[in-house]
């Protein structure tokens, strides 16, 4: 039977502002507090002690397990009260006390792409921005502004400083300290985390070399290698590197690079030698 033929299912405790949007197929558990400005798309299910706030869309298919909080005030001493937004999309879980926030000013908003799973504990601060089929860990505690790019895996236990980036694919060692741009299709580990490789190992399951072809990777190597192996500044290898691919995995690695070196940018982080 296909839920989404069904009316909302509102569990008798929970509290529903008559305002709110409930698309056919959501399922509210108990104790379940839902703001005026929600919007939630087909076949979501809302666990008990859950709280959606403020101007809140959610796609369809969506999992928020009990005591999750998105789309409340953002925990920022520049808000002033503007009403700002959370956007959802779809197929993600949230579990167990994760805390989404709704931007600071004006028309900025929070976003969250599609199939993404955000394990028990973890903070998403406000203007954060996350793609699609992340990973992220218990208790990972990300600051405002910060943006994380498809496919990244996110240990468990850490902290991302404000305004960082975080590239498709990287995969991120638990309880690290992350301050600076995690470049794509990169491992990085320690206190404060720094780059040990490529993720081997996330790249092959990800199948590129069949989308780009085999030759692909052994560029995105030679690239990686110009930036974290060889004896030149970064600002040179960007200069080695610049406009000599256009397409694939090494041409992903070095725009990222480009705008991670740009001013007014936390920059890469360095690596390990050796």
């Amino acid at each position: 039977m296909q839920t989404d033929l069904l009316e909302p299912q509102i569990h008798p405790t929970a509290v529903v502002d008559p305002e709110a949007s409930l698309a056919p197929g959501v399922v509210v558990g108990p104790y379940v507090v839902i703001g005026a400005k929600v919007t939630i798309g087909p076949n979501c299910r809302i666990g008990p002690h859950a709280v959606l706030e403020g101007r809140l869309t959610m796609g369809r298919d969506n999992r928020v397990f009990p005591g999750a909080c998105l789309g409340l005030a953002p925990q920022d001493l520049k808000y002033q009260g503007s009403d700002t937004e959370v956007r959802i999309g779809n197929g993600n879980t949230f579990r167990e006390y994760v805390t989404v926030n709704r931007a600071t000013e004006g028309s900025q908003i929070t976003q969250v792409g599609d199939g993404n799973l955000v394990m028990a504990y973890c903070h998403i601060a406000h203007n954060c921005t996350l793609g699609d089929r992340i990973v992220m860990s218990n208790a990972v505690q990300v600051a405002g502004h910060v943006t994380i790019h498809d496919s990244a895996v996110i240990g468990g236990a850490l902290g991302i400083h404000q305004f960082v980036q975080i590239g498709s694919l990287a995969m991120v060692g638990g309880m690290s300290r992350v301050d600076r741009d995690i470049p794509p299709y990169c491992m990085v580990e320690g206190h404060p985390a720094r780059v040990r490789g490529l993720n081997r190992v996330g790249l092959q399951r990800s199948g590129l070399d069949s989308i780009h072809g085999a030759a692909s990777l052994q560029e995105l190597q030679n690239v990686w290698k110009l930036f974290y192996r060889s004896e030149m500044t970064m600002a040179q290898a960007l200069e080695q590197v610049r406009n000599r691919w256009r397409h694939g995995p090494a041409a992903t690695f070095s725009r990222f690079m480009e705008d991670s070196l740009a001013p007014g940018r936390r920059g890469p982080l360095p690596a390990t030698r050796g």
